[in-house]
């Protein structure tokens, strides 16, 4: 029996040809490692210079930014009735969830969608990566192909991005017994099965146990796979990566009524019964979803989320990406309301969401060395938004997890069926802070 994301990402020097990237390459050119109060700094004391990821400490003194966490005991999980930040220890044992794991019980229904005119991101984009820099993740290629504008390392041009067709499968899986009269809540999910790294069937058999043991509620679970590629100049980047409410509407118009369809179901227009779900850049892509439109989703749920700046194109009305969520764009570190680099969340209202989310002491630092643009530290990323969680009084749960590396399996294993159940669990009042 296969396991839900049962792999963990390589280092960088691992996962591409050390003709591509060189072991150096963690430690970005030109970058400025050494002014913390200019634009555009990197925080590089972590590095061995080894090629690997740093560890990160949630305890190191010299990070005023990382919010004080409760430290738990080896294999303890954080309570699901409790909120705030907890740090796992670095045993991550497999739950009874997964290790009495059955066959779902319920129907599991699989359809296809390709780019039409009709289809929405149509047309699609890929990236040409030159031999031998393509990689399956294709971010170690861009070293080669890919460079930042001068003077403003936090804007990438992507010469290899072209127009190109894209298909994805979409597979729901409908509990026994689920009622027809009325609208149903309902989980999604990015990265679905057809890109071979998140096997959702897995994930609808330990979702069924949940609900059998009346954990988390009745719902529908839908797995949407990715649109190609990763990272800038790809399908999988333009949608996840891209901050705004465009993929939200997407799945609004193209998905969800395919699903009620096919499956003959109604789903529910209740954000409270509406979570959205993802890792990496499909967990960027879970935030947005709610942040951007809290009229469709109030719960999230994301491993090793790319708060970081990952979208592309370029957009100077967001110049920093997914990392303006949480924190000003690096080139006007001290930007506010209504400079277009100001941070989003510490500036809006208290919105009306239930957040979880984790990242890996190892998780990623700068995969692209020809963008250092300072915001491409996805542990540095995850602290920063539970600081302004925090802040803003969110009803929220973050995880650091120690011996882990981004979208770590073993992590994802140890915690996702008490991630499920906090994520669903009723509604606690907002905090003022």
């Amino acid at each position: 029996m296969s396991l839900i994301l049962g792999i963990s990402a390589p280092t960088l020097a691992q996962a591409a040809s050390a003709d591509c990237v060189p072991l150096k390459a963690l430690q970005p050119p030109q970058a400025n490692t050494t002014a913390p109060h200019k634009p555009f700094f990197i925080d590089t004391s972590g590095l061995s210079g080894s090629g690997a990821m740093p560890i990160h400490d949630p305890h190191d003194p010299h990070d005023p930014l990382y919010p004080k966490a409760i430290d738990l005991p080896d294999n303890a999980l954080p309570p699901v009735d409790k909120t705030g930040n907890y740090i796992l220890g670095t045993s991550h044992t497999l739950p009874a969830q997964w290790q009495n794991i059955q066959l779902p019980e319920g129907r599991i229904i699989s359809f296809t969608l390709a780019s039409s005119p009709t289809s929405g991101y149509n047309p699609g984009t890929v990236r040409d990566d030159p031999v031998p820099c393509t990689t399956s993740t294709g971010e170690a290629g861009m070293v080669h192909v890919s460079t930042s504008v001068p003077g403003d390392p936090s804007n990438l041009t992507v010469p290899g991005a072209h127009p190109a067709p894209w298909t994805r499968t979409v597979d729901v899986y409908i509990p026994p017994n689920t009622p027809t009269d009325r609208p149903l809540p309902f989980l999604i999910f990015g990265d679905g099965s057809n890109n071979g790294l998140y096997p959702g069937r897995d994930l609808f058999a330990m979702v069924d146990g949940l609900m059998k043991e009346k954990r988390i509620p009745p719902m529908i679970v839908i797995g949407v796979g990715a649109g190609g590629g990763d990272a800038q100049g790809s399908e999988r980047g333009r949608e996840y990566d891209t901050m705004s409410g465009a993929y939200a509407d997407w799945v609004e118009a193209h998905v969800l009524p395919l699903v009620e369809k096919k499956a003959s179901l109604t789903l529910s227009r209740n954000p409270e019964e509406r979570a959205t779900m993802g890792f990496s850049s499909s967990g960027a892509a879970a935030f947005a979803m709610a942040w951007f439109r809290p009229n469709l989703y109030h719960r999230v749920l994301a491993y090793s989320p790319s708060l970081v700046n990952q979208q592309w194109p370029h957009d100077p009305a967001l110049p920093g990406g997914g990392w303006q969520l949480h924190s000003p764009w690096a080139g006007t570190p001290e930007a506010v309301p209504p400079h277009p680099g100001a941070a989003l969340i510490p500036a809006a209202p208290l919105a009306p969401l239930h957040i979880w989310y984790e990242v890996g002491d190892q998780d990623l630092f700068y995969p692209v060395p020809s963008m250092p643009d300072g915001m491409h530290d996805w542990v540095l990323a995850g602290e920063n938004m539970a600081r302004v969680l925090a802040d803003k009084g969110y009803d929220y749960q973050f995880v650091f997890a120690r011996n882990a590396r981004h979208v770590d399996g073993p992590t994802i294993e140890q915690t996702l069926p008490e991630a499920l159940e906090w994520l669903w669990r009723p509604h606690m009042p907002p905090t003022t802070p």
